[in-house]
């Protein structure tokens, strides 16, 4: 029967042309203004480390001294102080752990005409490399034992490689910044988690590091740093200033990679011993306030999401309801106008379930084409976005889950649509309509 629904639906179709192209039109502009937002929320929104998410963690340590506005902060502070980082770090609670932050160095290439320029960098640890699963193309990260001895070594990506060494390979080779010669251990492969949940404190979509470093080569080198930074006291006078060891400010992001919950549980419990520890010694003076975010559970704290993109999608599906609510007036205009057809249908024996049946295929097809019509308002819409300057707009693309989800979402509203219309079209008097005729 279906079959046979299809073949009514298409005939319709050819009798009122400008009527169904009208309800195509209304459904697939609601449609592509949907999909454009919904498009770009869920690469904003998606998970950037699916299948670790959830045995990776940042914990959060409240350092802060006490203040006349203590009370107002619910949360621990954002970043970890030098001090506590590099204690959990030697610590080592977790199966891994790596404390990292952003930096940019001057490279100096080789050749005389070969002017220096900025590089961005980002300052870690050895496990930094096996939490993330960072590719490799050539090479090896580098290793615990080089951390500690404060190894002048680098693992650089592709680009670089490739602007500074051709088509050489690079491993061996000799990375120079004025504040000396860094061996390349290691050459990125493709890499670039969206967004970059590692550090959401310098930019949370693309930027992505040219050069990876051993955060003790960089403190020792005293490198650049980038990031928010956020101080509760004095620094110590030194070379460092508010990066030194026992400066009171928070500037380090921290990674611990827990294979259970059991072992998660047993971490939380590590921190609020160590926050009861450090206040006993006089450290910390607020109130043990510890925290310890999956990946996904820190993006949602850090609400991930711009609030400009959320309030574009719940427009949009104001704008979809109003286009669903149009298709309605629609396609009841156009059963009513087609009763002595429907009378004549009933007085055949089709049944009233017939009837709805029949009319609810048409609105199906009519979504069905509407979907076609609105994916290619969604594609422009995309391409519209990938012009803007924001950090994210390049990341609006149309994938699989898009491009599935906007045919479903076009026939599902054309079907909800056609339900008022189908029950008042099976709801015509046949015996008043044939008198008509």
């Amino acid at each position: 029967m279906f079959g046979y629904y299809l073949q009514l639906a298409l005939r319709s179709f050819g009798r009122n042309k400008v009527l169904t192209a009208l309800m195509v039109l209304t459904i697939a502009v609601g449609i592509g203004a949907t999909m454009t937002t919904l498009g770009l929320y869920f690469v904003l929104s998606g998970d950037p480390i699916p299948h670790k998410s959830a045995r990776l963690f940042y914990p959060q340590l409240e350092p802060r001294t006490l203040g006349k506005d203590a009370t107002l902060d619910a949360d621990p502070l954002q970043q970890l102080s030098r001090y506590d980082a590099e204690e959990l770090l030697r610590q080592k609670r977790g199966d891994r752990q790596a404390l990292m932050s952003a930096g940019s160095v001057t490279v100096q290439p080789g050749g005389n005409a070969a002017q220096p320029f900025r590089a961005m960098t980002r300052y870690t640890s050895a496990d930094f490399f096996a939490m993330f699963d960072v590719p490799l193309r050539s090479g090896s990260a580098w290793s615990a034992a080089e951390d500690e001895a404060r190894a002048q070594v680098a693992v650089i990506d592709r680009k670089l490689a490739n602007r500074l060494f051709g088509t050489e390979d690079a491993v061996g080779r000799q990375l120079h910044l004025p504040q000396g010669a860094f061996q390349v251990v290691g050459v990125l492969g493709d890499w670039a988690p969206t967004p970059r949940f590692y550090d959401l404190t310098s930019r949370r979509y693309g930027g992505d590091e040219q050069i990876l470093l051993p955060f003790s080569t960089s403190r020792a080198l005293r490198l650049d740093t980038q990031g928010s930074m956020s101080c509760w006291g004095i620094s110590p006078d030194d070379a460092e200033g508010n990066r030194g060891l026992n400066a009171p400010c928070g500037w380090l992001q921290y990674w611990v990679e827990l294979d259970s919950p059991q072992k998660a549980a047993a971490y939380l419990k590590y921190l609020t011993d160590y926050s009861d520890a450090q206040r006993a010694n006089g450290r910390f003076e607020r109130p043990t306030n510890v925290r310890l975010h999956d990946v996904m559970g820190w993006l949602d704290h850090n609400r991930i999401v711009p609030n400009d993109v959320r309030l574009q999608m719940w427009l949009a599906f104001g704008f979809l309801l109003v286009c669903m609510v149009n298709t309605v007036s629609l396609l009841l205009a156009k059963f009513l106008r087609r009763s002595g057809e429907i009378g004549i249908r009933r007085s055949l024996g089709a049944s009233r379930t017939d009837i709805f049946k029949q009319c609810l295929t048409e609105a199906g097809v009519i979504g069905l084409v509407g979907g076609g019509v609105g994916l290619g308002f969604a594609a422009v819409g995309l391409w519209l976005i990938r012009q803007q300057p924001d950090p994210y707009a390049k990341l609006a693309q149309m994938d699989g889950t898009t491009l599935w989800l906007t045919f479903v979402l076009a026939i599902v509203v054309s079907t909800v649509a056609g339900l008022l219309p189908a029950w008042r079209a099976m709801r015509i008097p046949p015996a008043l309509q044939l008198k008509a005729q």
